[in-house]
């Protein structure tokens, strides 16, 4: 049996500063390929290369990815200000209606940072330009300096829902995770149901309420040594579950044969 297909959202980036190129981190295909078991494929986030439906129909689930630019404003009613950063329309088209494809048709699906914030957007909610500004919160930024290992080092707790989504994968109410994203929830989304949240009060954890399948988002970077990370693997193998589930539905196995 072949293993499932795992669409992985790429990211515009420009190469010798002149050719532009569409590209994902080593570490969300090993994620997908080590941990969860399936076979990933980068998604370039471009909505002329295909329809949604098109995606649906070549891929058993997907993985939402950070990025730096940051969802357009406009995507939730708000203008654009310079606090908002840079943008990328083209993935803001090519997620948005993706994610809410996916949620009806029940399609495996996670979002770390920012999908985190996709998901909330894509169903109606609003998003803080800057987390850091707000009162009494702390700042969840990448730190400016260091090693990739001292970036991505556990920052802080996010404190979870008892008998959550959430709560059954990771085995406990309380977990620590890394952090590396400056905007964040504003206002969640009628269907966004928030499970976690930092010691600040900042939305850490999300799903999608009555979604036909997983639909499971995380602000932080669980793709960062995912197979081995308390944290991180028990996420990235509990998506794999729901992939095989969807991919194959006749079966009780939690591995491919």
């Amino acid at each position: 049996m072949r293993r499932p297909i795992v669409g992985i959202i790429g990211n515009a980036h420009l190469l010798n500063d002149e050719y532009t190129v569409q590209g994902v981190g080593l570490m969300n295909l090993d994620a997908v390929s080590v941990v969860a078991d399936a076979l990933p494929v980068i998604v370039p986030a471009l909505p002329s290369i295909g329809t949604v439906d098109e995606l649906i129909d070549a891929c058993d689930g997907f993985v939402f990815t950070g990025g730096r630019p940051n969802v357009h404003p406009q995507f939730y009613g708000e203008e654009a200000t310079e606090a908002h950063g840079a943008f990328d329309l083209d993935r803001d088209a090519l997620t948005l209606p993706l994610i809410r494809r996916c949620v009806e048709k029940g399609v495996p699906i996670l979002g770390i940072c920012r999908g985190f914030q996709e998901f909330n957007v894509a169903f109606g909610g609003t998003l803080h330009p800057e987390i850091r500004e707000l009162p009494g919160r702390i700042n969840h930024r990448m730190p400016p300096d260091g090693t990739l290992e001292e970036k991505f080092e556990h920052r802080h707790h996010v404190h979870l829902t008892p008998d959550g989504e959430f709560a059954k994968i990771f085995g406990s109410d309380e977990v620590l995770v890394n952090s590396l994203h400056g905007q964040g929830i504003c206002v969640a989304g009628p269907r966004v149901i928030i499970e976690g949240r930092a010691p600040d009060g900042t939305p850490e954890a999300i799903h999608i309420k009555d979604a036909a399948g997983f639909a499971l988002a995380v602000q932080w970077h669980p793709e960062w040594n995912a197979a081995h990370d308390e944290v991180s693997r028990p996420l990235f193998e509990a998506f794999g579950q729901a992939l095989r589930h969807k991919f194959n539905p006749d079966s009780t196995a939690t591995t491919p044969e």
